[in-house]
């Protein structure tokens, strides 16, 4: 087995190789599946800690790409938007989605073979149907107290 690079740059299956904490930002950049469900408002339960995805997407979230629409510039639009790191997903892997890469490399487990990484193809991820595509309300037209309404069971 070689370790040579691939056309985006990066050496194949590093995330078997290295530990979250020693990616470089391309690398970790390319754990994310383009699901978009880490964009989905959540629901926490104050006694148990336990969460919930909703269909409620942040209004940053474009719901046809899955992706935000303002990714690099976020934080000055959703000031609380929770960005992801090695030094801080002790605290946070349990709010992403079950089905995160970050957060299943985190708890010791293996990338699903839909992977984009795996496939090498970025649609994969729609293929099979881990995503919201099309499937979301806004939070402006949704109120807080109907978002229950929209618990979605993962993976979806």
């Amino acid at each position: 087995m070689t370790n040579h690079i691939d056309r985006d740059g990066l050496s194949p299956r590093f995330w078997e190789r290295k530990s979250l904490k020693n990616l470089n930002r391309k690398e970790w950049e390319a754990l994310c599946d383009g699901c978009g469900k880490c964009c989905l408002n959540k629901l926490e339960d104050e006694d148990t800690g336990e969460v919930e995805l909703t269909r409620v997407a942040c209004r940053l979230l474009d719901d046809q790409s899955c992706q935000c629409a303002h990714y690099e510039t976020r934080h000055s639009f959703i000031p609380e938007c929770i960005v992801l790191t090695p030094e801080n997903l002790d605290t946070h892997a349990y709010w992403m989605p079950q089905t995160c890469a970050y957060r299943l490399l985190w708890e010791g487990r293996t990338l699903p073979d839909w992977h984009p990484l795996l496939t090498g193809d970025p649609e994969s991820v729609h293929r099979a149907g881990v995503t919201l595509r099309g499937m979301t309300v806004s939070e402006f037209d949704t109120p807080l107290e109907d978002w229950d309404d929209y618990i979605i069971e993962e993976p979806v």
